[in-house]
């Protein structure tokens, strides 16, 4: 009989979410657009306008820098990459299907913790 090892997970604690703030003036200007990247609590890639104005969920991080980029053509933008996971708190315009995916993440979580109790 073959044994079976079982490796146990080990989870860091959730690190606090950001609230996004506006950009200091003197830092970039306000006729340049710019965009938050980085990841939510779920891992996931997150792009931002700093406005507020759009934004959306990627797989990975060169598709948040693409949408990024593609929303401020013809023009670049700044991009601002914040140490601590901030969650999209605006409509979801990238990848539809994570943000699906996402959601049904939590639905399951929920539901495998009131089936524990």
């Amino acid at each position: 009989m073959a044994a079976i090892a079982l490796q146990t997970i080990h989870r860091q604690p959730p690190r606090p979410v950001t609230e996004l703030k506006p950009l200091d003036p003197d830092v970039v200007s306000a006729a340049i657009p710019a965009f938050f990247i980085g990841r939510n609590r779920a891992g996931i890639w997150v792009a931002r306008e700093a406005r507020g104005r759009i934004g959306g969920l990627f797989l990975f991080k060169s598709s948040a820098v693409d949408f990024a980029n593609r929303q401020s053509a013809p023009a670049r933008c700044a991009l601002v990459f914040p140490a601590e996971t901030f969650e999209l708190d605006i409509e979801n315009r990238g990848n539809l299907l994570i943000g699906l995916a996402e959601h049904a993440g939590r639905v399951l979580a929920r539901f495998a913790a009131r089936s524990r109790k």
